[in-house]
């Protein structure tokens, strides 16, 4: 069965159900999250998306994101999902919340109500390569720096998180 998303009004209201790829099919409002992993050092844990993935394969992103199942909350849905994806748990919390609407050249468009959540983790992960082509520790500052140089190579949702929230995420 398809995994479906949460629909939501602009004040994160759920107003109902739909499959994922109909809601990216057609740029409908839904909930999502974005974990941002930080270490001891202040570097930030980064994913390069798998090279199969149905948008933005290979580009680098956050620690991980999705979509939050109907009746979970948002810090149950990272947990999951970093398990998932990066192959280890940490304590998060959520720290903001935006909405963002980013068209792809294959035709889909991802329009979320984006909940922010940070944690700290200090060991390696042990990546799902279903999920994730590779991944490495970068400096906030120099992650800030390299999106502005190569944009081309992140995810549009992680430049808008870090060109919006650069200062809360540099304060874990």
């Amino acid at each position: 069965m398809e995994e479906q998303v949460i629909l939501v009004d602009k004040q994160d209201n759920p107003i109902g159900l739909m499959p994922k790829m109909e809601a990216h099919e057609k740029g409908v409002l839904h909930r999502a999250f974005s974990v941002f992993i930080l270490n001891y050092k202040g570097e930030l844990m980064l994913q390069q998306r798998a090279l199969h993935k149905y948008h933005s394969p290979g580009l680098w992103t956050n620690t991980c994101c999705s979509h939050q199942r109907n009746g979970e909350s948002n810090i149950a849905a990272g947990q999951r999902r970093l398990r998932e994806e990066m192959g280890f748990v940490a304590e998060l919390r959520e720290v903001t919340s935006f909405i963002y609407k980013a068209p792809f050249d294959n035709g889909l468009t991802e329009h979320e109500l984006d909940h922010i959540m940070i944690g700290q983790y200090n060991d390696e992960p042990n990546i799902n390569p279903e999920e994730v082509a590779d991944w490495k520790w970068m400096h906030v500052d120099a992650v800030r720096d390299d999106i502005h140089i190569h944009p081309e190579k992140y995810t549009a949702w992680f430049i808008i998180i870090f060109e919006q929230f650069y200062e809360k995420i540099k304060l874990l």
